[in-house]
């Protein structure tokens, strides 16, 4: 079995902590939730306490930044703990690409690391 430290050094996109309100949406249901962390290829959620979501389950996810923009992105539901939801990156229209890209970009401090 592999500790978080050695997962966290086999990932290919470096995340970062960034504290936000999400909405996450089904064919059926919206919760909201709060962002742990996020990179250019996943995000950690914690998981609202109605979720009925699971492994594989696909969701939309939306981000509202600072001065009204949104990120909007499709999701693979990765894996699913009591307390969080890891989620994979698995649609996202260019202009959120952007959004998110330039956001990591001034969190990171470095766009080598992106």
């Amino acid at each position: 079995m592999t500790s978080r430290s050695e997962a966290n050094n086999r990932r290919r996109f470096q995340r970062f902590a960034y504290e936000a309100t999400v909405r996450i949406y089904s064919g059926r249901a919206v919760w909201e939730s709060h962002l742990i962390d996020i990179s250019l290829k996943g995000m950690l959620l914690r998981r609202p306490t109605d979720w009925s979501g699971h492994s594989g389950d696909r969701f939309r996810v939306e981000l509202q930044l600072a001065g009204g923009i949104f990120i909007s992105m499709g999701i693979l539901v990765a894996h699913v703990g009591t307390q969080s939801i890891g989620c994979q990156l698995d649609k996202i229209d260019i202009d959120s690409f952007s959004h998110l890209k330039r956001l990591i970009e001034l969190n990171l401090g470095d766009a080598r690391l992106l």
